[in-house]
C-alpha cells in the first residue's frame, strides 16, 4: 500500500511537471523519444528484411548445392575476368554428377533464357521469365502448384510441350478462365499449361516463381542452343535426408575436379554456392545494422539521459521545501529518495512509450502505402520499455539520492 501511494504521488508529481513546464519537459522528453525510435525501428526493419530475405533464401532450397560458374560471394583478391574465363556448368557436367553421386537425391540443369510478353487472346504478360530444367527440378527447389500438376517423366525426358507458368502469368492471361490445357505461343511455338505455381509474392533476392514459364529442358533443347552461355546455366543438385551440406559440398568438389580433369594443385574452375553463403553474409550485414542503430540511438538517449537528469535536479529544488516539511513530519530518505526515482522513471517510459507510439504508427504508413509488413516483434518493444526505465534509473538515482540528504530545517527555510 505504501508503495501504491508512493507510485501514485510520484505520478502526480510527475504530471504537474508536464502540466506546468510543457516546453522544458518535452524538449528534455525528447531525446529519450528519439532514441527510443531509433533503436525499435532500426531492430524492427532489420527484422522485417532478415525474414522477408530469409525466407527468398529458403525458396533456394535447404541442403542445396548450385554449380554455376560465378561465386555467389565473390574473392576481393580475385579478378573478375577470372571468373568470367570460366566454363559454363553443361550436359555433360549434368550428366555425369547424376551418374556417379552417391550423396544426392536429385540433380537438375536448369538454364534462364529470357524474359518476354506472352500473349493469349487480347490479355498479355510482360517479362515473363522463360526457364527451362531437366526432370529434378521439383526435388531442388522449393515451390506449391495452386492447380494443375509438374511434369511427368516421360515428359520431362520426351521434351514434350508443356510449361508450369507463375500465379502472376495465369492471372494476367487468364482473368476468368482455368489457365489448365490452355495453349500459348513461347519462343515462336504452341505449348500446354498443365499447371501454375502457387502464389509466392515479391523476392528480394528475385527467386520468386509468380512471373515464371517453366518447360522441360528437352524441349527447350529443340528450339535453342541449351548449352550456350548467353542461358547462365547451373546445376543444383539436393542432398539426401540425413547427409550434411558439407558432405554433398565435398563429394560435388572431388566429382566435378574429376570431371573437369583438373590437376591436384590447380584451382577450381566452377563455383559451388548454397544458400548457406547468402545466410552468413546476410547476418553480418545485420548485424552492421544493429551497431549503427545502437549508436545513433544511443547518442540520443544519452541526451535524452541528460535532460532527465537536469529536470530532475530543477524538479529538486523546486520542491526543496515540500522535500522539507515531509522529512519533518517523518518520511524517511528512501520514501524521498523513491519519491523522485519514480518520477524520473515515469518521465523515460513516458518518453519510450511516445517513440514506440511512432514506430507503431510508421509500420501502418508503410503497410499502406507500399504493401510491406513491418515485423513490429514483442521482444523489441519489451526492449524498448526496458531501456526507457533503464534510462530512468539512472538519470534519477542522483538527483533522488541528493533530495534524500537535504537537511529537512534547511530545506524549509529555502524559498
Amino acid at each position: 500500500m505504501i508503495f501504491l501511494k508512493l507510485f501514485r504521488e510520484s505520478f502526480i508529481f510527475a504530471f504537474d511537471a508536464l502540466r506546468q513546464n510543457k516546453l522544458r519537459t518535452m524538449l528534455s522528453l525528447l531525446g529519450v523519444t528519439i532514441g527510443i525510435f531509433v533503436i525499435i525501428f532500426v531492430f524492427s526493419a532489420v527484422d522485417t528484411l532478415r525474414n522477408n530475405l530469409q525466407t527468398s533464401v529458403n525458396k533456394l532450397g535447404s541442403n542445396s548445392i548450385y554449380i554455376q560458374k560465378f561465386p555467389w560471394m565473390m574473392d576481393g583478391d580475385s579478378p573478375w575476368w577470372k571468373y568470367l574465363q570460366r566454363p559454363s556448368p553443361n550436359l555433360r557436367d549434368y550428366q555425369k554428377l547424376s551418374d556417379r553421386s552417391q550423396t544426392a537425391l536429385g540433380v537438375t540443369y536448369q538454364i534462364y533464357i529470357d524474359n518476354r510478353t506472352v500473349k493469349y487472346k487480347s490479355n498479355f504478360v510482360e517479362n515473363a521469365r522463360i526457364s527451362a530444367a531437366s526432370h529434378d527440378y521439383y526435388l531442388t527447389r522449393v515451390f506449391d502448384l495452386q492447380a494443375g500438376r509438374y511434369f511427368t517423366e516421360t515428359e520431362s525426358r520426351a521434351g514434350s510441350p508443356v510449361v508450369l507458368v507463375g500465379a502472376d502469368v495465369a492471372t494476367g492471361l487468364f482473368p476468368y478462365e482455368d489457365p489448365i490445357g490452355k495453349r500459348i505461343k513461347v519462343m515462336g511455338r504452341y505449348v500446354t499449361i498443365i499447371g501454375v505455381f502457387a502464389k509466392e509474392g515479391d523476392s528480394m533476392i528475385g527467386m520468386t516463381n509468380d512471373q515464371q514459364i517453366l518447360m522441360p529442358v528437352n524441349y527447350a533443347r529443340n528450339v535453342i542452343d541449351i548449352q550456350s552461355d548467353r542461358y547462365n546455366a547451373q546445376v543444383v543438385v539436393k542432398g539426401k535426408n540425413g547427409i550434411t551440406e558439407g558432405e554433398v559440398e565435398s563429394e560435388l568438389k572431388g566429382l566435378m575436379r574429376s570431371i573437369r580433369m583438373l590437376r591436384p594443385g590447380e584451382e577450381d574452375n566452377f563455383a559451388l554456392n548454397k544458400a548457406t553463403i547468402l545466410s552468413n553474409g546476410l547476418d553480418q550485414l545485420f548485424g552492421f545494422i544493429n551497431v549503427a542503430g545502437w549508436i545513433i540511438g544511443g547518442f540520443s538517449i544519452l541526451v535524452g539521459g541528460f535532460g532527465i537528469a537536469n529536470i530532475m535536479f530543477v524538479s529538486v529544488k523546486e520542491r526543496t521545501n515540500i522535500i522539507g516539511i515531509q522529512k519533518s513530519l517523518g518520511a524517511k530518505n528512501y520514501f524521498i529518495m523513491l519519491q523522485f526515482l519514480i518520477e524520473a522513471i515515469i518521465l523515460c517510459l513516458l518518453g519510450g512509450l511516445i517513440g514506440l507510439g511512432m514506430v507503431y504508427l510508421l509500420t501502418i504508413g508503410v503497410k499502406a502505402a507500399a504493401d510491406v509488413q513491418i515485423v513490429l516483434d514483442v521482444s523489441n518493444m519489451i526492449l524498448g520499455i526496458s531501456i526507457s526505465v533503464s534510462i530512468g534509473i539512472i538519470s534519477g538515482i542522483i538527483p533522488a539520492w541528493f533530495a534524500s540528504k537535504l537537511d529537512p530545517v534547511e530545506a524549509i527555510r529555502t524559498n
